[in-house]
């Protein structure tokens, strides 16, 4: 491939959490019924050539994850879950992004199946985990002003049981 097709498709609604360290998109190709392959491809493509280490699923089911292989992009699958497993596992998401954010050379991509509550509340509550923000509602506010979205309520939730786990980076 030549020209600006080599360089990939950025992934829908894609921000920086963390300015060229920690970022946001939806899955890779889109969601559910607008799920395509080729635009798939195109968005690993831009991930590889604008030096992603790691992309972190928190699909509860493994779509799609061979592309990952297939790209040769690394990545992890941690799924959200159910709410009873919640606390478990935000600690497991958020241990997991703090062990590559502690590696300067990291460069993450999160993602869930769509850019919603459940990627927003768990960026959110990642802020306050790694002790970047030390108020709920200061850690809303801030991913709110980063994806141009606002948090509802299962997001804030998350941010919630973050707090009251604690979930704290050790």
């Amino acid at each position: 491939m030549k020209g600006r097709w080599a360089q990939g498709l950025e992934p829908r609604f894609f921000c920086w959490i963390i300015k060229g360290r920690l970022a946001a998109s939806e899955r890779p190709g889109g969601f559910a019924r607008n799920h395509r392959k080729v635009r798939r491809q195109e968005e690993l493509i831009w991930l590889a050539s604008h030096g992603f280490t790691h992309v972190l699923s928190l699909l509860d089911s493994p779509h799609n994850l061979h592309a990952y292989d297939e790209a040769h992009i690394p990545y992890v699958q941690l799924p959200v879950g159910r709410y009873d497993d919640l606390p478990e596992q935000l600690a497991r998401i958020y241990a997991r992004l703090q062990e590559w954010m502690d590696d300067p050379t990291e460069r993450i991509l999160v993602h869930h199946e769509e850019f919603g509550d459940k990627l927003m509340g768990v960026l959110a509550g990642y802020l306050l985990y790694a002790g970047l923000m030390t108020e709920g509602p200061d850690a809303v506010l801030v991913i709110e002003r980063l994806t141009g979205r606002e948090i509802g309520r299962e997001g804030r939730e998350f941010v919630a049981l973050t707090l009251e786990a604690p979930l704290r980076k050790p």
